[in-house]
């Protein structure tokens, strides 16, 4: 790695067309997993203007009116302003939801004799996933895409509260340039932030704001300098935002909702999908396990890749990159790896508890670096470190 350069992160807020997909996607999965833990899901959602199309393949028990779901998942983001073209209580709904095709379900769906699922539930798809930590940022993430997620969610919070800027509007993005010497963050060079709002809110005063009530507070102090430039709605007006500016789909963020760019990713989207699917379970397994290794501080930091076969139980390969920060071998950190954690699709289910309506917290401002969500825990730190010994 080199050790001095500039590396930027972006971030999208909750009403940004693609999240408002993501968002419908995993409300929908949610009301599945609350009355149906083994409801299999992927759902698709485009939204347009005043128009919402959810698709894709489910089969649940669960019963629920899917256009109330879809609804209310607009509602809590806040499109519910007179002049939203984009509303929660008047768009138009499109369900072309199916079920899932028995040939996928038959790789799948491993089951006993009393019909529950056993360990040997194969995976959903074939596919490589990617889990990153790194001992920059008190998550154990890169900087760079935890300070773009901060400074959004503090704009949410001051657009949901009420707090003196009413002419906030949900669709917003971010992006920080972070400057490194010697492998160490040394200072911000820039930081970009697009916001939409309402018709009467003057350049001035958007500005202003952005840059002393959200920007200021959401980042170190000490990276902060009269070098930094500050780029607010660049483009000048920005009254004509979410889905009536621009058309939304699931899964297109994909490096939003994970590393910000800083480490591979696999490819797979997440939102939407049950923890069958390996594109999001093995994914957050593997986070889990990225987020161990540096807690024990058996690394500064680490990249895991694993790859799996459709209707497999057993991964076809595992492989670590400390980058040259480990404080032992990579070969033992390996073993101690296999042998503390399984990434058979079943035991991630089991080992992180998944089949929970848990999904609707990792939508917004990424899916990891949340203290929350089961895969931050660094709860195998002390076997790791026995392994290793």
């Amino acid at each position: 790695m080199r050790k001095s350069f500039i590396f930027s992160s972006e971030s999208v807020g909750e009403g940004h067309p693609d999240k408002v997909a993501d968002s419908i996607s995993d409300s929908v999965l949610d009301a599945c997993l609350e009355q149906d833990p083994f409801s299999r899901v992927a759902c698709e959602t485009l939204v347009k203007s005043n128009c919402v199309t959810i698709a894709g393949e489910i089969t649940t028990k669960a019963k629920f009116d899917y256009d109330s779901i879809v609804r209310e998942a607009i509602r809590k983001i806040g499109y519910v302003n007179d002049d939203d073209i984009f509303h929660a209580d008047q768009v138009f709904i499109t369900n072309q939801l199916t079920a899932q095709s028995a040939n996928i379900a038959q790789g799948v769906d491993a089951a006993s004799a009393e019909g529950k699922e056993t360990d040997e539930q194969g995976a959903g798809d074939q596919g490589i996933m990617f889990g990153y930590a790194c001992n920059e940022t008190e998550e154990l993430m890169p900087a760079p895409v935890m300070f773009a997620h901060r400074i959004l969610r503090r704009m949410a919070d001051i657009r949901h509260q009420g707090m003196d800027a009413k002419w906030l509007r949900p669709d917003c993005k971010s992006q920080v340039a972070l400057k490194y010497a010697d492998g160490k963050m040394v200072g911000i060079e820039n930081v970009v932030v697009s916001t939409a709002h309402a018709e009467d809110a003057s350049n001035h005063t958007i500005h202003e704001f952005i840059r002393e009530e959200v920007i200021k507070p959401s980042l170190p102090e000490e990276l902060l300098s009269e070098s930094t430039k500050f780029l607010i709605n660049p483009t000048g007006r920005f009254v004509i935002g979410g889905p009536q500016g621009d058309s939304g789909l699931t899964g297109r963020k994909i490096i939003v909702d994970t590393y910000g760019g800083w480490s591979r990713h696999g490819g797979g989207a997440f939102s939407g999908k049950d923890p069958s699917k390996v594109d999001r379970s093995a994914a957050y397994m593997c986070r889990w396990v990225a987020k161990n290794v540096v807690s024990a501080e058996l690394a500064d930091r680490v990249e895991i890749q694993i790859a799996y076969a459709i209707g497999y139980p057993n991964p076809t390969s595992i492989t670590i990159d400390c980058f040259g920060t480990e404080k032992t071998s990579e070969e033992k950190i390996q073993n101690a790896i296999r042998e503390v954690f399984s990434f058979k699709p079943a035991d991630i289910i089991t080992q992180l508890d998944l089949l929970r309506p848990i999904y609707g917290q990792t939508t917004h401002y990424g899916h990891f670096g949340k203290a929350e969500l089961p895969w931050e825990q660094a709860n195998k730190t002390k076997e790791l470190s026995d392994a290793i010994s």
